[in-house]
């Protein structure tokens, strides 16, 4: 389609040459000087095949061929001129957020009240997903996963390690007496045995990576059911902490020992690297890096 279009400038130089009725007024307001506008126009009419203006003494006036070419002209410059004015005013319009079920509803959703204040004129809308994303087809601006932050072609920014640990409900640590030693937590139910970060705590913890290995692989598929679950008293799940400080703290959630193991995944911030400058991008680029380092407190890659 670029192919059929003739060179932008002279395009340019025809609006407002059109709009003034005059090469002179035209070649003021662009900078340039007649001749150079009376060569753009010709260039134009020679793609054109017909003449755009017929020239009079101290006045120009639009040909049959320049009126129909006119008010389409003005009007795509037009819509150029507001899409630009509005990128420059600031964020607003509908931001995309994709991200992973846990990190929406243990994080993002109790802080994103915030960022509207801050954006009334910007709506959000989350989709959760742990699928990958092609920006090129998707509906989305940007995306928080939890990966090793290897995304070629992506802006990315590291918000926390996705550390791990066993968390269980204080009910059932008392059921056993308390939990005196990582061991203890083999008397338990544990809530998905086949996860790999259990094998990863083990061997954090000095004990046998295959402990578990005769239990059920049952599997509940995200930290937020698991946390869930775990509440409710039905077994141990191991979790990120940064994800469950509230239910940590109003005890709700009990972690027994201070071992954490870490297998170099992270949650990241990403988005096209050519979009880094996008307004909404950039507003929640912003707010998120600064709300993360302030309840979680400063990252540590």
């Amino acid at each position: 389609m670029a192919a059929q279009l003739p060179p932008l400038q002279a395009i340019r130089v025809f609006e407002a040459a059109a709009r003034h009725a005059s090469f002179t007024k035209a070649a003021g307001e662009l900078g340039m000087t007649q001749a150079a506008v009376s060569y753009q126009i010709k260039l134009l009419e020679e793609r054109v095949g017909a003449p755009l203006f017929l020239r009079k003494p101290r006045q120009v006036t639009l040909t049959e061929a320049g009126q129909r070419l006119a008010p389409s002209i003005t009007e795509a410059f037009g819509i150029i001129s507001e899409a630009y004015a509005a990128a420059r005013t600031g964020a607003e319009g509908v931001l995309c957020v994709t991200t992973i079920l846990t990190f929406a509803s243990n994080w993002l959703a109790r802080h994103l009240g915030a960022f509207q204040i801050a954006h009334p004129n910007l709506a959000v809308r989350l989709d959760t997903s742990t699928r990958l994303i092609d920006f090129t087809r998707e509906d989305v601006d940007v995306a928080i996963r939890a990966g090793p932050g290897d995304w070629p072609g992506l802006a990315k920014h590291f918000l926390f390690k996705a550390d791990f640990t066993p968390m269980l409900s204080p009910k059932l640590a008392e059921s056993i007496s308390g939990l005196k030693e990582p061991a203890d937590l083999l008397r338990l139910p544990v809530l998905d045995p086949g996860d790999y970060w259990w094998k990863e705590w083990f061997t954090a913890a000095g004990l046998p990576t295959d402990s578990l290995e005769s239990r059920p692989r049952n599997s509940l598929g995200a930290q937020a059911y698991e946390a869930s679950a775990a509440m409710a008293g039905n077994g141990v799940a191991i979790l990120t902490r940064a994800l469950f400080k509230a239910e940590l703290a109003d005890g709700r959630l009990f972690q027994p020992f201070d071992v954490t193991a870490w297998d170099g995944n992270a949650y990241w911030l990403v988005y096209p690297e050519a979009r880094r400058n996008v307004p909404k991008i950039r507003a929640f680029r912003e707010w998120l890096l600064t709300a993360v380092e302030a309840t979680l407190g400063k990252p540590e890659q």
